[in-house]
């Protein structure tokens, strides 16, 4: 298949159909407003049903219904959307119901601005509703990952019953770059006996709820949900390592930092500086263990996270660096993005003075 030229947010949305996505709810915010536009037109040619919600409340509340029915549904928004959407998607954690949350994140915090950032990091890997609850976070670099991501995305919700958010910035929902709609391998798939699709007399009344007033009750329910959070980190945690063999410094980015980071390894490469980058692809579950696994080689004398907010995934890289080295943070904040030049200047800035 020849690859076509397509904008981040309008190839996210075709991988959704091409998933089998058949419901879409959702409410305009820039700058992912390009997924429900292009939604509304292809919805009703593939006989599936687009929604615009009054509210970005009203539109999590539809996915809960339509994932309680077995559908394959997603809502898409921007940062302040899904904090208002949090609600709905730890009802739908905590009553295990598939779904696929995209959120390509603007500058905040408040209102903010409508400029690239990932200062979403907390909302989404930390729980940005309340209660015990994960979501499986996917982090794309690129649009064709960003199609890939998404289709996988559908597969991962059925199979752990559990929302998944696709998170990218404001520049991958807004690029332009070739994609290839290629078929993403399929998960063998337990069948729906948990919808609520209609007893047809034939069997008991399916019930779908979050509420557990029994305390002992909600605590049994909560320990199954970590058990099920537990195989999620086990088998799909994913991750890139890119140019790491002899490096003195480890970069850890993710998204479309990732990339310019990448190009600031080439600049690094170019003054006889080794540099590599470890680049999560699941935000949750984190890949601690490729840190952990870094900080004990002799070559790498220290960790930079970079990232586009003021330092919130570099608690996770100290967390796994563990001590053994040094963890440094650069970043840029509300919309900017960090240029290659900027991030090999404090790269050199820290080499120097561990040497």
């Amino acid at each position: 298949m020849a690859k076509e030229l397509w904008k981040g947010n309008e190839a996210i949305a075709e991988a959704a159909i091409k998933a089998g996505c058949r419901f879409f709810f959702g409410y305009p915010i820039t700058p992912q407003n390009e997924i429900p536009e292009y939604m509304s037109l292809r919805m009703p040619q593939v006989d599936g049903c687009f929604l615009q919600a009054e509210s970005e409340v009203a539109a999590i509340n539809m996915v809960y219904g339509a994932a309680g029915a077995g559908a394959r549904v997603m809502t898409s928004s921007s940062s302040p959307g899904i904090s208002l959407k949090q609600e709905g998607i730890t009802y739908c954690a905590g009553a295990e119901l598939p779904c696929v949350i995209v959120n390509i994140v603007r500058g905040g915090p408040g209102l903010g601005g409508i400029q690239p950032a990932q200062s979403d990091y907390f909302q989404a890997t930390k729980g940005g509703g309340h209660g015990d609850y994960r979501l499986i976070v996917l982090a794309p670099a690129s649009v064709q990952e960003a199609v890939d991501l998404v289709q996988q995305a559908f597969d991962m919700a059925d199979q752990y019953r559990n929302p998944v958010m696709v998170m990218g910035d404001g520049m991958i929902g807004q690029m332009m770059e070739p994609v290839e709609f290629t078929e993403v391998e399929k998960r063998p798939l337990p069948e729906k006996t948990w919808a609520t699709t209609g007893t047809k007399g034939e069997r008991q009344t399916n019930v779908i709820n979050s509420l557990f007033i029994d305390p002992a009750e909600c605590e049994k329910h909560n320990h199954r949900l970590y058990e099920k959070y537990k195989a999620i980190e086990n088998n799909e945690t994913r991750v890139e390592k890119y140019n790491l063999d002899g490096a003195e410094i480890v970069f850890v980015a993710y998204g479309t930092t990732a990339r310019i980071v990448k190009n600031a390894i080439s600049a690094l490469e170019k003054e006889g500086i080794k540099a590599g980058m470890i680049r999560p692809i699941t935000l949750w579950p984190y890949p601690y263990k490729a840190i952990e696994e870094a900080a004990g080689l002799d070559s790498v004398k220290a960790f930079m996270a970079v990232e586009m907010s003021m330092g919130q995934m570099v608690e996770d890289v100290r967390l796994a660096a563990a001590g053994k080295k040094p963890v440094h943070f650069y970043g840029r904040t509300g919309g900017m993005v960090p240029t290659p030049k900027a991030v090999v200047e404090q790269a050199k800035m820290i080499l120097g003075g561990v040497k």
